[in-house]
C-alpha cells in the first residue's frame, strides 16, 4: 500500500457520471454550443486581435491573482500593449504575468504542430515556465516534483512527497485513458470534464514546491484548447475561479471530503463556465451588430450625398453606439465628429436631422430624448423582446 491510500484516498481516479444531474449535462451541453458558436463566429481581424489580446488578459491576469498577484485585467492589458510601467521593486509581477503568456503561446505552438500530448514531462514543462526567473523558496525548483510536505492553502496537506511523481503519472495516464473517451458529437462536453478534473486532481496532489495552481490551470487551457475550444472562451474558467476564489477553495475542499467524489466541483466549475461564455458572446454580438448597423446605414444613405445627408449619416452611425434614450441636448457633446457637424448649427437643424431619421424608420424621439431603433436588424428577435 502507497502512503497517499491512506491519507489522501480520494485520490482514486475514477469519475462517476451517472451521479451528474440534469441541470450539470444541460450546462454542459449549452457551454459546447456556445464554444462552437464562437469559433465559427466571423468577425473584422482587427476586432477579433483584439478580442483575443483582451481574453488573454483576462485569463493570464486570473491565474496569477489567485496566487497573489495584485495586477488588475486592465493593468495586464496594458502591460501586454507595452503600456505599463512598474518600478524595479515590482517587476516579478509583470514576470509573472509574461510567464503565463508565454506558456500559453507554447502550448498553443505545440497544437499547431499536432503535439497534443499530456504526460508527467509535460506537466513539469508547464510548471517550469509558470516559475521562470522567479524568486522562490529554498527548496523549490522549477519542473521538479518537489520531496517535502506542504500544506496547501492552510486548510488540506498535499499529496505525501514520495508519492507524487507516481500520482502525476497516474493521473495523465489516467486523462488519457478510456474513461474520457467521448462518444461520437460530445467532444467538446468531454473535453471540459477531462479539464476541470485535470485542474481538481493536479490540486489535490500539488506536486510542485510552487506554481500548482498556475500549472493547474496551464493544464487546463491546453486540454480545452485542443479539443478545439477558441481561444478567448479557453480562459474563462480561470476567470471564474478567480472571481469566486473564495467558493473556489471551498469547492476544492468538500469534493476531498466527499471522498473524491467531484460531481459538486463539476457544477461549480461549468455554471462558471457556462455565464462566461454568455458575457463572451454578448460581447462578440455587439461587435457583430456594429458592423451590420454601418453596412445598412450606409446602404441606406448610398446615393444620398449632399451635406445634409453626409451629417444625418454620420448622426445615425454615432447615435446607434448607444442602447438607450439619450437627451438630444447631449448629442453634440457624444463624438468629435457630431460635435463637428453641428458646431454652426442652430437646435432646430439637429431636431430637422431627427425627424428625418425618424421618417426613415430609423429613430424615435419625445421632447427631450431620442433613440436609434437599434432592434430593426434583428430579423428574428420576437416583438415581445423587441418592445
Amino acid at each position: 500500500m502507497r502512503t497517499y491510500e491512506r491519507t489522501h484516498p480520494w485520490l482514486s481516479f475514477h469519475i462517476d457520471l451517472r451521479k451528474a444531474s440534469p441541470h450539470l449535462w444541460m450546462n454542459l451541453g449549452e457551454a459546447a454550443s456556445k464554444c462552437e458558436h464562437i469559433a465559427d463566429t466571423p468577425l473584422r481581424p482587427k476586432t477579433a486581435e483584439r478580442l483575443h489580446l483582451l481574453y488573454l488578459a483576462k485569463g493570464a491576469a486570473a491565474t496569477t491573482a489567485i496566487e497573489g498577484n495584485p495586477l488588475t485585467e486592465k493593468e495586464v492589458l496594458q502591460h501586454l500593449e507595452g503600456r505599463l510601467k512598474v518600478p524595479p521593486s515590482k517587476e516579478y509581477l509583470t514576470q509573472e504575468i509574461d510567464n503565463i503568456v508565454t506558456a500559453c503561446n507554447q502550448i498553443a505552438n505545440w497544437l499547431r504542430n499536432d503535439d497534443e500530448s499530456l504526460t508527467a514531462n509535460r506537466v513539469c514543462e508547464l510548471n517550469r515556465m509558470a516559475l521562470e526567473k522567479l524568486q522562490l523558496e529554498d527548496g523549490v525548483v522549477p519542473g521538479n516534483v518537489r520531496t517535502y510536505s506542504v500544506v496547501v492553502g492552510n486548510f488540506y496537506r498535499g499529496a505525501p512527497p514520495e508519492d507524487c511523481e507516481y500520482l502525476l503519472v497516474q493521473l495523465c495516464e489516467w486523462l488519457t485513458s478510456h474513461d474520457f473517451t467521448p462518444p461520437s458529437g460530445m467532444g467538446t462536453v468531454y473535453a471540459i470534464i477531462k479539464a476541470i478534473v485535470a485542474h481538481l486532481y493536479l490540486a489535490w496532489i500539488h506536486p510542485f514546491g510552487d506554481g500548482n495552481g498556475r500549472t493547474a490551470r496551464l493544464m487546463e487551457f491546453q486540454i480545452l484548447l485542443s479539443a478545439g475550444v477558441p481561444t478567448p472562451a479557453a480562459h474563462l474558467l480561470s476567470n471564474h475561479y478567480n472571481q469566486t476564489r473564495s467558493e473556489y477553495y471551498r469547492q476544492l475542499d468538500s469534493a476531498s471530503k466527499l471522498g473524491g467524489d467531484i460531481i459538486c466541483f463539476l457544477d461549480y466549475a461549468v455554471q462558471g463556465f457556462v455565464e462566461g461564455l454568455r458575457e463572451q458572446l454578448s460581447v462578440i454580438k455587439d461587435q457583430q451588430w456594429d458592423v451590420v448597423w454601418r453596412n445598412y446605414i450606409h446602404e441606406l444613405f448610398h446615393e444620398k450625398n449632399s451635406s445634409s445627408d453626409q451629417r444625418r449619416r454620420h448622426l445615425a452611425l454615432d447615435l446607434g453606439i448607444y442602447h438607450d434614450f439619450i437627451p438630444i441636448t447631449k448629442i453634440t457633446d457624444l463624438t468629435p465628429r457630431l460635435a463637428k457637424d453641428y458646431a454652426t448649427k442652430t437646435s432646430k437643424t439637429l431636431q430637422r436631422d431627427l425627424a428625418e431619421l425618424e421618417k426613415m424608420g430609423l429613430a424615435e424621439r419625445n421632447q427631450r430624448e431620442v433613440r436609434l431603433k437599434r432592434e430593426i436588424i434583428f430579423a428574428f428577435l420576437p416583438w415581445r423582446k423587441r418592445l
